[in-house]
């Protein structure tokens, strides 16, 4: 089991850092988070340059194949770059349409970096439950008509097609095993649907987020269908949502480790630099026992961070494999990295004194940006609750 990257792998994450240190710095940035769209299409058109895009797709449909080690160098470089395109939210738009297997055409555009996605999934009293369900998937004449809301959807403004979870219903047409639609939560009766942003009866909200991204809320008020936008089978969706989020969750806890990385070494620099009573900050013992346990929450969190990256790999073929592993490891790594974004963040936001949390320091946008990491796709609370409910952790302990 190898624990590095390999060249490929590193020479990408090396491209990408010269590209965010020439031409996405701290004041591009802040310049793209205050724009109208909150985007850069520069930026994106460079992405799709050096193959972001096209990495995680798969080789049929004009990618790379590459598999969660691979995005793990990526979003590590992302991360420690703070870059606000909707790169997660395609990607992982993307893992729905690869496990579904019936997507090849938008696939392709993603690819090519012709299309954006986002994922429509959480809803006002879902909280961290993804499999809490209240939009409704009603089988009509020449398709699927969808009711309901969703909330806080990364980059849902500025995709050009949504992943949207509904429960499916019976109805007059029928759905032979499909759910009756009484129960809103658990896997079954869980359908996944492509919806083109500009569908009829699709209103959508977007505004900006703490860390600086941008969200939307969804209202769909009986969006209309065809048949062709079924990701999987209808009422069956649920294990492809359970892998997907994992998958992302994987994502996010790459992301966070370079975010963390950088705010390490940047708290570092200042405290040999700070002065005070003639001498670097840094000299005292105090602050120097605070760094050296940041130092140890960063490194046991890369360390899981790499075991969840290393699992989903293994698990990426298909939408099978070894549920129980997956889910112990991911759930794990996010508990662990979400428990060192705190720590290293509150450590540094202290350690910069009051102008840590001003907007002109990149420091208070790194503790933004990890406090919004830990949030998404289920919180440390969330990820310790699944971890232990997993088989065989009662009787290990």
């Amino acid at each position: 089991m190898h624990f590095e990257l390999n060249g490929e792998q590193q020479q990408l994450a090396d491209a990408i850092r010269r590209w965010i240190g020439r031409d996405y710095g701290f004041e591009t940035r802040r310049a793209i988070v205050h724009s109208e769209s909150g985007v850069s299409p520069e930026a994106w058109a460079t992405m799709v340059e050096l193959g972001l895009t096209a990495l995680p797709v798969p080789e049929e449909h004009g990618g790379f194949g590459g598999d969660a080690m691979s995005m793990f160098a990526v979003m590590q470089e992302l991360g420690r770059g703070l870059v606000v395109e909707p790169y997660v939210a395609t990607v992982l738009g993307a893992e729905f349409l690869r496990r579904g297997g019936k997507h090849g055409a938008l696939l392709e555009r993603v690819a090519g970096g012709d299309a954006k996605l986002a994922c429509a999934l959480g809803e006002r009293q879902s909280r961290h439950d993804a499999f809490d369900v209240a939009t409704r998937a009603e089988a009509v004449d020449g398709g699927y008509r969808l009711h309901g809301e969703k909330r806080v959807v990364l980059h849902g403004a500025e995709a050009d097609a949504l992943i949207v979870s509904a429960r499916s219903a019976q109805s007059a047409v029928g759905l032979g095993s499909a759910a009756s639609g009484g129960d809103r939560q658990g896997m079954d009766g869980v359908s996944l649907f492509v919806v083109p942003r500009d569908s009829a009866e699709l209103r959508i909200t977007g505004y900006r987020t703490l860390d600086g991204l941008r969200a939307a809320s969804m209202v769909l008020d009986g969006v209309t269908v065809g048949p062709d936008a079924l990701i999987g089978r209808v009422g069956e969706g649920g294990a492809i949502l359970d892998a997907a989020l994992d998958y992302g969750a994987g994502l996010l806890c790459a992301e966070a480790l370079g975010a963390m990385q950088a705010l390490f070494d940047m708290t570092l620099e200042y405290l040999k630099t700070r002065q005070q009573f003639g001498a670097p900050i840094g000299k005292f013992q105090a602050l120097q026992h605070r760094m050296a346990d940041m130092a140890i929450h960063l490194e046991q969190a890369r360390s899981m961070a790499l075991l969840a990256a290393l699992a989903l790999a293994r698990s990426g073929a298909d939408a099978g494999g070894d549920l129980a592993m997956r889910r112990r490891v991911v759930s794990a790594a996010k508990y662990r990295v979400g428990l060192a974004a705190r720590f290293i963040g509150q450590g540094a936001i202290q350690l910069h004194g009051g102008m840590g949390v001003t907007d002109e320091l990149p420091a208070s946008h790194y503790f933004k940006r990890l406090s919004m990491i830990e949030l998404t796709l289920g919180d440390m609370d969330h990820h310790l609750e699944r971890f232990i409910a997993q088989p065989g952790f009662r009787e290990a302990a």
